[in-house]
């Protein structure tokens, strides 16, 4: 497998394009209008109950708000199962700016390239802890696709700003005011080493967890046919 090995990227990234989907709406309310203040062209992809908080939120700003399924073409599956899960969204959180095939293959598929990323997961520790919970509501409660965003966009800190915590939106919103609506190097380097944090330890609880379950548990917890 031949690997990319870069060599080129941009200090400063501006923000045009952002990728909104997280469990913990907390700071919202603040965040998302104060990015639109400092970069007025921002375009917001957003899914399920993100994309309908976000709505509700910006009113005649909605203009800047994209639900991610039409941006993809593919109706989210049901129970909101696989919503971002799309070459399009991967692409757009994976390419390189100075790599000749990867904006062919922008243009080609008419995607964009994501320079902000803000994720959270569903609550996992906080459901587990709940006395009696059963193996089927700790399993429902494992996320798929937000890991994955985090994880792409992380791995692509060289154009990508990856935000997993709301105490991170004052520092982010600072830097974009200071700064003219960029990034720098350095702000989406720390991101990065605290979105693969938040992913290991994501991961570490679920195996704990699970760990623990035994054969017999799950069988009580379903019909098996």
């Amino acid at each position: 497998m031949a690997l990319n090995i870069v060599r080129e990227i941009d200090d400063r990234v501006a923000v045009r394009h952002a990728l909104v989907s997280v469990s913990d709406k907390s700071g919202l309310d603040t965040f998302i209008p104060c990015l639109i203040a400092v970069c007025p062209s921002v375009r917001i992809y957003s899914t399920g109950g993100t994309f309908t908080a976000l709505q509700s939120l910006l009113g005649a700003n909605s203009r800047n708000l994209v639900q991610v399924s039409d941006y993809t073409g593919q109706p989210e599956m049901q129970g909101g199962l696989v919503k971002t899960l799309d070459f399009r969204v991967y692409l757009g959180l994976l390419s390189e700016t100075y790599n000749p095939a990867h904006q062919t293959d922008l243009r080609r598929t008419a995607s964009v390239p994501f320079d902000l990323v803000v994720v959270n997961l569903y609550p996992f520790q906080k459901t587990v802890a709940a006395k009696g919970v059963t193996p089927e509501e700790a399993r429902t409660n494992i996320d798929i696709g937000g890991p994955c965003m985090v994880r792409a966009s992380a791995k692509n800190y060289l154009r990508v700003a990856s935000v997993t915590d709301p105490a991170d939106y004052p520092a982010l919103l600072d830097e974009l005011r200071q700064h003219r609506g960029t990034l720098g190097l350095d702000l989406r380097l720390r991101l990065m080493q605290k979105a693969f944090r938040h992913t290991a330890a994501y991961d570490a609880a679920i195996a704990q967890h699970f760990g623990a379950v035994t054969p017999e548990a799950a069988r009580a917890t379903y019909t098996c046919h």
